[in-house]
């Protein structure tokens, strides 16, 4: 029963990530913390034990989506590997911060971030370009909050990648194409360095390996990749806006319920 609300919390993950672009972290989390309350883990890991599994997961749906969008031409290489160095640091002090703090906190913050990005979607804001792409520095700087900000939370990074990029005055596809290459690194990064972090943590469930449960990774790998396909193609023929605003209003419900729990 268990393996199978894996295989659906994959294909609900799927299928968002490819009906709006989102990645699929900001669905799999709280699954994951619902699903492993219901196990009964330790609640002082549950919180990093869901993020580092999201981020494992997103290992595969990202070769995927980088496969697609450099087919299509949408992917600035010179551009991915200003970002991809800082990404990486930011991501390895992500996942360290995550694993040192208290897992009411880190829900806490959860909540908050999946309100912002409800907000950002159902008020359908795009920040308008206002500049070119930054320097090295500036690029560098960047490239770290996302990959910071990501592995905190357990996600691909494109709801801070493309807001960014757009803003850089980078076209739109060439955006999110560059965004899904920044996810490879996030996830990769992100999925050793929970291994390497939560390495002998006290309390760890049997069949995981660090901050990366497999049972839950094995089950949603399975379905993902497949039904994101089936959600770009959902995309080109549902009413994008209205989908959008339905999608928003659960993630803020989601985000709601996160921050209640652990005021």
């Amino acid at each position: 029963m268990v393996l199978v609300s894996y295989l659906l919390v994959g294909a609900i993950a799927g299928l968002t990530a490819g009906l709006f672009g989102v990645g699929g972290g900001l669905i799999i989390v709280p699954a994951l913390v619902f699903s492993f309350t219901l196990l009964e883990f330790p609640a002082a890991i549950l919180m990093q034990l869901a993020i580092g599994t999201s981020l494992a997961t997103i290992v595969f749906t990202s070769i995927s989506s980088v496969r697609a969008h450099h087919l299509y031409g949408n992917v600035d290489w010179p551009l991915f590997w200003k970002l991809a160095p800082a990404i990486a640091l930011g991501v390895i002090l992500g996942v360290h911060t995550a694993a040192g703090m208290a897992g009411a906190l880190l829900q806490l913050l959860f909540g908050a971030f999946a309100l912002l990005v409800a907000l950002q979607m159902g008020l359908n804001f795009k920040p308008k370009p206002g500049r070119v792409v930054p320097g090295r520095l500036g690029s560098s700087l960047a490239g770290t909050v996302i990959g910071y900000v990501s592995a905190l939370f357990g996600i691909g990074g494109g709801s801070l990648t493309v807001p960014y990029l757009s803003w850089s005055n980078v076209r739109m596809q060439q955006a999110v194409g560059v965004s899904a290459a920044c996810g490879l690194p996030i996830a990769l990064v992100g999925f050793a360095t929970n291994i390497w972090a939560g390495w002998g943590r006290e309390g760890l469930p049997t069949y995981s390996t660090g901050f990366v449960y497999w049972p839950a990774f094995l089950g949603i790998v399975s379905t993902s990749t497949l039904f994101a396909r089936a959600g770009a193609r959902l995309a080109q023929r549902l009413p994008e806006r209205h989908l959008k605003r339905v999608f928003a209003l659960f993630l803020g419900i989601i985000g709601l319920q996160f921050i209640l729990r652990n005021l």
